[in-house]
């Protein structure tokens, strides 16, 4: 209903999904899509999508690769 269409609401479902497994794997949830949106264009094979899996990432991968004025101390 809030979504406005189907395809609204399994977009927002996945999403959702990728914020709460990102916050189950101890990442930070805007950190962790920084890093996948960087990278999605770049992606060229199947593999390359596990590769963006919370899973297996960490937080110190997703550290080096915020820009210097959102970084966290």
């Amino acid at each position: 209903m809030m979504s406005g269409s189907p395809a609204g609401a399994a977009a927002s479902c996945a999403i959702f999904s990728l914020v709460e497994t990102a916050k189950e794997n101890g990442l930070e949830p805007f950190s962790y899509l920084h890093y996948i949106f960087q990278r999605v264009p770049r992606i060229t094979s199947p593999a390359g999508w596990d590769e963006l899996l919370p899973g297996n990432l960490t937080r110190e991968q997703l550290a080096a690769a915020l820009p210097s004025p959102l970084k966290h101390s």
